[in-house]
């Protein structure tokens, strides 16, 4: 997260009175304030413009601005408030808004347009045919939030003009109607994009840096909001006979690890948990199958799954989330080597089950199915959802707009779904079927990793589907979103954290005490 901004709440009479009386702003600096259909303001952001309101209709016309939303119009300087620069955003709406979402980009937008501002107060005032449900505030700082977020840990040169224009510090205040009321709803939103952000992070960071024993150690660090994390090492996963993921790890120089978390917030400290299970290829070649070298700097983002299982409980266990959850991710390095496994290895999985390796670069199936493996014959879960960069054939499909969705459990995919569309962060779901199961079957061993080209995305999923038994499960496939997805209003950064709003919000509405 972007350490130098800050975000709080004041009520709107010490920006603007309601009642005719004119205030100034807190302080001078950039105000933002909300315009409807044909420039129409609500009536305290109307008093609060009223000495300004010729120089606006005028500014409005030559621009052309009617006050739909994403418009915006800027005056620099105006008189008549104590402010250096009024931002008027656009808010009508020709159709309903869509969820939180609406709220969330305006955050993101508010934070773009604001350049080098140092100091930004935000009228939360919105027109009568833009209103706006409870918590809506809080999503606008949700959003200010994570379009905030910059990676920039290893840049030790910048431009002189890009220094000398930066702000030190961005102090913003949100003017609202219910102070109490927002900052109580603050408080979630606040763990949430720290979440986020700590999971953008993982995911930026380079390979050489976080290898799978310092993502262990980073994870790790969640033991401070009280979250319980197990570490295992290679001599307790051999122990465990997890053949199949130990095996892609054991081309590589640096050590394989699985992580478990587990949160215990539900009233009910026996109640059955909810579990999230994360791919950790902190670095993938393709091993022995290896990738062609364009691009293949992007592989340090194929532990976006287990990014983003870190980030989510980072976030549950900030906002004490009255729900008893596990998050597990499989740790390792796929690289080529005198020890890696070859195409046509047979390796043994912790359930048992023999896999022949018919591609080395099909590996992120392999470390699930033994940590999805582990975590349902332990835990006995109420469902588990899985989150990997799986296959290339997902973006052939789906491009980076949505991420794969398959499952055995119809409740669990309506929720998923309805929880997606609720955060913009969507799903389309998938056939799975026996007929695609068929396809992995092995001549030499109880299945092969890969089936043909056809059908990439099912044929991984009905891979995962044999190391879950009968738990309800989730397979989401991110490799469109989980890292290089297109920006947004609220991300500009190369990993995404895609999926740590997904299940805060279906952990929320569906499993929490």
């Amino acid at each position: 997260m972007h350490s130098s901004v800050e975000v709080d709440f004041i009520a709107l009479a010490d920006v603007g009175s309601s009642r005719g009386k004119r205030a100034k702003p807190a302080s001078a600096g950039v105000m933002v304030v909300f315009a409807g259909a044909d420039v129409k303001f609500a009536q305290a952001t109307h008093d609060l413009l009223s000495p300004l309101q010729p120089t606006v209709e005028k500014a409005a016309k030559v621009a052309k601005f009617k006050g739909n939303a994403g418009s915006t119009l800027d005056l620099i300087a105006p008189t008549g408030i104590a402010a250096d620069r009024l931002m008027i955003f656009g808010v009508h709406q020709k159709k309903k808004p869509d969820g939180e979402t609406e709220y969330l980009n305006l955050g993101g937008q508010i934070m773009s347009k604001a350049g080098n501002a140092e100091d930004l107060t935000v009228v939360f005032d919105l027109p009568g045919d833009a209103a706006h449900p409870p918590g809506a505030a809080a999503d606008l700082m949700l959003g200010i939030k994570l379009r905030a977020y910059k990676f920039e840990t290893y840049k030790t040169k910048k431009k002189p003009e890009e220094e000398e224009n930066k702000p030190k510090k961005v102090t913003i205040k949100i003017a609202v109607a219910n102070v109490a009321e927002a900052k109580r709803e603050a408080k979630a939103r606040e763990a949430l994009a720290d979440g986020v952000s700590l999971a953008r992070t993982l995911v930026n960071e380079p390979a050489n840096i976080l290898f799978p024993v310092e993502f262990a150690s980073r994870a790790k660090e969640l033991e401070k909001l009280g979250v319980e994390v197990d570490i295992l090492d290679v001599k307790a996963m051999q122990k465990l006979g997890m053949g199949a993921l130990l095996g892609v790890g054991q081309g590589s120089i640096r050590e394989s690890r699985m992580v478990v978390m587990r949160w215990n917030g539900h009233k009910a400290s026996k109640a059955k948990p909810v579990a999230f299970i994360g791919k950790g290829v902190c670095f993938d070649t393709g091993g022995i199958s290896i990738k062609p070298a364009a691009g293949m700097e992007d592989m340090k983002g194929d532990m976006a799954g287990a990014a983003c299982v870190v980030g989510l409980m980072h976030a549950l266990a900030a906002r004490k989330a009255k729900v008893n959850a596990i998050g597990a991710i499989g740790l390792v390095e796929n690289m080529p080597d005198g020890n890696a496994q070859r195409p046509g290895d047979i390796v043994k999985s912790m359930s048992g089950q023999t896999i022949e390796v018919i591609n080395t670069d099909a590996e992120g199936r392999l470390v699930l199915a033994d940590v999805l493996w582990y975590i349902q014959d332990k835990y006995k879960p109420e469902f588990m959802v899985n989150l990997a960069t799986l296959t290339g054939a997902i973006l052939v499909a789906l491009g980076k707009e949505y991420a794969g969705l398959f499952s055995n459990n119809d409740e669990l995919s309506a929720r998923l779904l309805e929880a997606g569309t609720t955060t913009g962060e969507k799903m389309w779901r998938m056939p799975m079927g026996p007929a695609y199961d068929k396809m992995i079957d092995s001549q030499f061993a109880d299945m092969k990793n890969v089936g043909s080209r056809n059908a990439g995305s099912i044929t991984a999923a009905q891979f995962l589907q044999r190391f879950v038994n009968d738990t309800p499960w989730a397979h989401l496939d991110i490799a469109g979103t989980g890292m290089a997805s297109p920006s947004s209003d609220i991300n500009q950064s190369w990993g995404s954290g895609w999926g740590v709003r997904l299940l805060d919000r279906l952990v929320a509405d569906h499993y929490e005490a």
